[in-house]
């Protein structure tokens, strides 16, 4: 089943405070990201943050689930999610936590486009 985009947009609204907050539809779900980081999934309405130190000593005891079959197990969020201040300190500390994003991956038009310019800035002077 599918999730909600209004579930995913209460647990974005909750989530107010933990940075720049965006989200994306993967595979049919939804991952969150704060900061350019991927900090959490939605799967079936229900929110899944990566498991950190931080996040383990914010929560205390922890319930873990897996989002999908085959995926690793993440912190499942379900009574935590009412408190909106909870929620955003715990995307902070995860966030913070996190390595930074690999950078992309140049697209090959991207670069024959770039090799172009620089023949053609090349052949004026």
């Amino acid at each position: 089943m599918a999730s909600d985009l209004s579930f995913v947009a209460y647990v974005r609204d909750q989530m107010h405070g933990a940075g720049a907050v965006t989200f994306k539809k993967m595979f049919g779900e939804y991952a969150l990201y704060v900061d350019e980081k991927v900090v959490a999934l939605v799967c079936d309405n229900q929110l899944f943050v990566k498991p950190t130190v931080a996040g383990c000593a914010l929560l205390g005891t922890v319930t873990e689930g897996l989002p999908y079959p085959g995926a690793k197990p993440q912190f499942l969020i379900t009574e935590q999610l009412e408190d909106q201040g909870l929620i955003a300190e715990l995307m902070r500390a995860t966030a913070a936590e996190l390595p930074a994003p690999k950078p992309k991956p140049v697209k090959k038009a991207a670069k024959k486009v770039a090799k172009k310019s620089e023949r053609s800035r090349g052949q004026s002077r």
